[in-house]
């Protein structure tokens, strides 16, 4: 976070999307962003992070092309690779988000506020 802060322009806002994870629940990393109030946290759903989508892509790029192809080579392999990623985005299905950028926020907040002991801003 450093190295970002550093490397950023200073006028602009940093937004940072985590999944889940509890490192930044840590009070050192909450008392940094306590003093880099441009760095704005977004939280991925709980058992529902783009993490989690990613990896279900690729197994499903495994289990549906891969296991069942041979390629001579790597330019065939990336060739039937795109072909299927084509045919995966004719009919494509979006993540369907279940909280809202204000609710994830605002506990965000709550949880600031308290390890600060004070009220949310």
């Amino acid at each position: 976070m450093n190295k970002i802060n550093r490397e950023v322009p200073d006028e602009l806002a940093v937004h940072v999307i985590l999944d889940n994870l509890s490192a930044h629940k840590a009070p050192a990393v909450q008392r940094w962003l306590l003093r880099h109030r441009r760095f704005h946290l977004h939280f991925t759903p709980t058992y529902g992070s783009w993490m989690n989508m990613v990896e279900r892509w690729f197994s499903a790029l495994t289990t549906k092309k891969l296991q069942r192809s041979a390629h001579r080579s790597a330019k065939a392999l990336a060739s039937d690779i795109l072909a299927w990623v084509a045919e995966w985005n004719r009919d494509p299905k979006p993540f369907v988000w279940h909280k809202t950028a204000e609710q994830i926020l605002e506990r965000l907040a709550g949880y600031c506020a308290a390890i600060k002991g004070g009220a949310p801003a």
